[in-house]
């Protein structure tokens, strides 16, 4: 096998070393040789950590090259990286890539212009955790019920510096900054897109679904503070950005966004920038998955993962089924979401207060579960957990209780996933 790279940063250059200094058992376990022939960089003036491959900023080099069976695509972002991943399957060239927003996007488009072309993806979600291929192959006797999992190592590594280091938010992205792990603009990762373009690749593989991130709820981190935190440390949670795919009769419920999780639960152990996968499966029952979410060896590793399934295989459907998964299938309404909420009011501290959010809540069908209130330096601030509710339920008491005279600033609302 002959490749071309497409993007030679941190993971690019990992796949080149790892594919150098690997060779004899990766050869052995491909059955095949897999050298890296040509990269396209943006610059050739820019220092890089490889050897033994050859260089351009033009991408016909890699594309217009006969000799080249392969494209491992690590450029990054949307409509750029469509036309070469289109530019290289029309040319008959295997594809394999990392780039999850790509995928969230255009994922069936490309299966529709590969028809038996090979592609690889096992490296857009989770890193180094085989979880696509957990999905497509080794889970493929079952119906999957629901997947829950912590996608974005830096939204991971923010909330447990938060909880166990009682920093705050923007000092703990501030150490992710510095630490590598969170990008100049962290926009992507912690206001949650980055998981949600994960959760949705992972959907089409379980269900066969087809959403895009706008059909979704997507929230993220950023309003995080430490009353969620003491909130989680009071009544014994721990908080994580969630992506979660349930079914539900004939539709898919996909929502990305804070949790409560119960002390109790696997994936509350799940710290640092590590990522975690739970998988249920109607004849498996529950299979858990873990390991690095990023990095460029972590990442490589599944690249070349890839790369030796297409030399064993020479070519197998991209999302894993032949024909339809099932028909009909539709993603749930967001505001028909059923869960527990977590909400934090800051109120004026005075009698009644109370009593008037207690009222909303009621004739809005929210009761409320367990309830914490702290001093502020205006007034009060009000924590309550409610029993279960509707979205649509929530959203309404929300718009109301932010109305009263007596509530001070917009309230924040936080699921909870028991």
């Amino acid at each position: 096998m002959r490749i071309g790279i497409v993007g030679l940063g941190v993971v690019g250059s990992s796949v080149v070393n790892i594919l150098q200094n690997n060779q004899t058992i990766i050869s052995a376990r491909a059955g095949e040789e897999i050298i890296p022939l040509k990269a396209v960089v943006r610059s050739l003036s820019k220092k890089r950590n490889v050897q033994n491959i050859a260089l351009s900023t033009d991408i016909n080099s890699v594309l217009g090259d006969s000799s080249i069976d392969t494209i491992v695509e690590l450029m990054g972002g949307v409509e750029e990286a469509y036309e070469v991943a289109k530019k290289a399957l029309l040319a008959g060239k295997r594809l394999v890539t990392a780039n999850k927003a790509l995928l969230a996007y255009y994922r069936y488009e490309l299966q529709e212009i590969a028809h038996s072309i090979p592609i690889g993806f096992e490296a857009s979600v989770a890193g180094g955790i085989p979880i696509i291929k957990a999905l497509r192959d080794g889970l493929g006797a079952n119906q999957i019920l629901e997947i829950c999992g912590i996608l974005n190592g830096t939204c991971n590594y923010i909330l447990t510096k938060m909880f166990h280091d009682n920093i705050a938010y923007a000092d703990a992205l501030r150490e992710a900054q510095l630490l590598g792990y969170a990008e100049a603009d962290p926009s992507s990762d912690v206001e949650g897109f980055d998981a949600a373009h994960k959760l949705l690749i992972l959907a089409s593989i379980a269900y066969g679904v087809h959403g895009r991130p706008d059909d979704i709820l997507i929230e993220g981190i950023t309003r995080i503070t430490h009353d969620e935190i003491a909130f989680a440390q009071e009544f014994g949670y721990s908080l994580k950005l969630l992506g979660i795919a349930k079914k539900r009769g004939e539709q898919i419920e996909l929502r990305t966004h804070p949790a409560f999780i119960p002390n109790s639960a696997m994936m509350s152990r799940i710290d640092g920038v590590m990522n975690g996968v739970s998988v249920v499966g109607d004849c498996v029952g529950e299979t858990i998955y873990y390991g690095a979410g990023a990095g460029g060896n972590a990442t490589a590793s599944a690249v070349i993962s890839d790369l030796i399934e297409i030399a064993r295989s020479k070519g197998s459907p991209m999302l894993g089924f032949k024909k339809p998964l099932e028909t009909g299938l539709r993603i749930f309404p967001k505001k028909e979401i059923q869960t527990r909420y977590y909400l934090k009011i800051e109120v004026c501290d005075k009698a009644g207060v109370l009593a008037q959010i207690a009222q909303i809540l009621s004739e809005e069908h929210i009761s409320i579960s367990s309830l914490l209130q702290k001093k502020s330096t205006k007034g009060a601030k009000i924590l309550l957990s409610t029993h279960e509710a509707f979205e649509k339920h929530i959203e309404l008491a929300l718009k109301r209780l932010e109305q009263l005279s007596v509530v001070l600033s917009e309230p924040l609302m936080v699921r909870i996933k028991d």
